[in-house]
């Protein structure tokens, strides 16, 4: 009869071995929504439209953990070193799958394909994690314990994982090194079963000799990992990358062609220096040629400092503030030295304060008012994005203009997305602004538009835009707008305005604009 001591022992180490196995699942866990998350933003950015890629990755991945949980039924023997090879499998497709889905980019149209083929192989594995390591642990818990137990870890790593990602991994490793550094995480988990449980292994030095070779194959993955994620990049833009970042909220890229540099954000166009003046002129002179007051102006995105150097060129402008969600960006701006020289450093001067907030929650806390109000933010690609076009935000820009000041927005483009130029018009009409719309042939980004607004009750449309027509633009240098640019690009011709009475004002609630936007012509982009 085995004594108390000898009993204590053994349930000691049935603990401890219990433990072992649920740290795997912790970690695992811990890996799987990281994968999850990694291979969508991947998603994201090669082939666009975030949402839906979103959309497509996670509901992917979860169906086939779901074939992978249902497959591993058929394993009734040897469930560790199944487990094992399941971890090697993970472990070298985490490992490859970002630099396999960048260099394949290079060369096929159809990269979705290849993203959604590894993502389901992924989630295949990742089902069989769960099932396989309940099943060992029967023999260390009673039922009751082993599921709970065994879903509390996973779910605890899922948390931790979708906090590293969002605050660690993405901003300082970038999806270059997140998936080689998620390989090594399923490498660990095995190393814990190799060391705890070797005499519950059928074949222990195979997989120990399949361990070495996958750890120099991740330790040579952090070495190629980057040139061939260059290499695939370098397949998306025609000319030369001089920059590239992955930050927290999205990926930089600048190239260059000869002297002049293109700025890229998420793949999309934000700039070249070859035409920028007719973006830039365009977005910033009408707005404060028309205002007789300049003294404090707000700026809601414009992080290149672009934007910023024109209007620091009114010498009776004593505050700026330029609020842009990504500080890498304003960075960059302030101390590279390609921006520099392109904003003439306006980000340095001391009459400008950066904000790295959120526009809408920026306006919306904010008690200050102000003479004008530029708003240079992305196209409402997305939901958030969507916001930012909105009815109530357009109501809040309102309350933080001062009696006679006036705000302008880039407004997308009314060739390639007539709709949703018309749904911003109509939204800031709802509003109260008198709007007066106006368009610009920009030869790297096609045919852009703006939307001038000023309180309805200060001025109606139609001398809004006799006001604007007659602006000389003599006492600020410019590169292209002058009054005849401006007289050009309040006209439009005909088949634009005729649908304006079927468009819908943009909610907060509907996102008309988001539809709008997506039915644009986009792919003659």
């Amino acid at each position: 009869m085995p004594t108390p001591a000898i009993d204590n022992h053994e349930t000691s180490r049935l603990r401890r071995l219990s433990f072992v196995l649920k740290s795997c699942v912790f970690a695992t866990g811990c890996a799987a929504i990281v994968t999850e998350y990694t291979l969508a933003t991947l998603a994201s950015y090669l082939l666009g439209d975030s949402i839906l890629q979103w959309s497509i990755v996670i509901s992917l991945m979860l169906f086939s953990m779901g074939l992978g949980s249902r497959y591993s039924r058929k394993f009734e023997s040897q469930l560790l070193d199944r487990f094992v090879l399941t971890e090697f499998g993970l472990s070298f497709l985490c490992t490859f799958s970002a630099m396999f889905c960048f260099w394949i980019s290079a060369y096929t149209i159809h990269t979705g394909l290849v993203i959604y083929g590894v993502a389901c192989m992924i989630g295949f594995m990742i089902g069989l994690e769960i099932p396989l390591i309940t099943r060992i642990n029967q023999a260390y818990e009673p039922l009751r314990e082993n599921i709970s137990s065994v879903m509390e870890f996973d779910y605890y790593g899922a948390l931790l994982g979708g906090a590293l990602f969002a605050f660690v991994l993405l901003p300082f490793l970038g999806l270059t090194y997140t998936p080689v550094l998620l390989g090594g995480l399923n490498l660990l988990v095995v190393s814990l079963v190799l060391w705890y449980f070797p005499d519950r292994l059928a074949r222990p030095r195979i997989f120990k000799a399949q361990f070495a070779g996958l750890l120099v194959a991740s330790v040579l993955a952090f070495a190629v990992a980057k040139p061939i994620i260059l290499h695939g990049e370098q397949h998306k833009y025609k000319d030369k990358i001089v920059y590239e970042e992955q930050t927290r909220y999205q990926k930089i890229v600048v190239t260059q062609w000869k002297d002049d540099y293109w700025l890229f954000i998420n793949g999309s166009t934000q700039f070249s220096t070859y035409d920028e003046e007719r973006y830039h002129e365009p977005l910033v002179h009408p707005l404060m040629g028309l205002i007789e007051e300049r003294k404090d102006i707000l700026l809601l995105g414009g992080g290149d400092g672009l934007a910023a150097r024109e209007i620091l060129k009114y010498p009776d402008v004593k505050n700026l503030t330029l609020v842009d969600l990504d500080p890498a960006m304003t960075q960059l701006a302030r101390k590279n030295d390609i921006f520099i020289g392109i904003n003439q450093g306006s980000l340095n001067d001391p009459r400008v304060r950066v904000v790295n907030q959120d526009a809408y929650q920026f306006i919306n806390n904010s008690g200050d008012l102000y003479d004008a109000i530029i708003v240079d933010l992305p196209d409402p690609k997305s939901v958030s994005l969507s916001l930012l076009y909105s009815l109530g935000f357009y109501k809040m820009v309102e309350k933080h203009l001062k009696p006679f000041g006036a705000m302008v927005t880039q407004s997308t483009s009314p060739l390639y997305s007539p709709e949703a130029f018309l749904c911003i018009k109509k939204t800031m009409e709802f509003a109260g602004f008198s709007t007066l719309p106006y368009q610009n042939s920009i030869p790297s980004m096609g045919q852009w538009g703006w939307v001038l607004g000023v309180r309805q009750k200060a001025m109606p449309a139609q001398r809004l835009k006799q006001d604007l027509t007659a602006l000389e633009f003599a006492d600020i240098e410019t590169r292209f707008l002058n009054r005849d640019a401006m007289i050009s690009m309040v006209h439009f011709g005909k088949g634009l305005f005729e649908k304006e009475d079927i468009i819908e004002p943009n909610t907060q609630f509907d996102h008309n604009i988001l539809k709008y936007y997506r039915q644009g012509s986009w792919d003659l982009y």
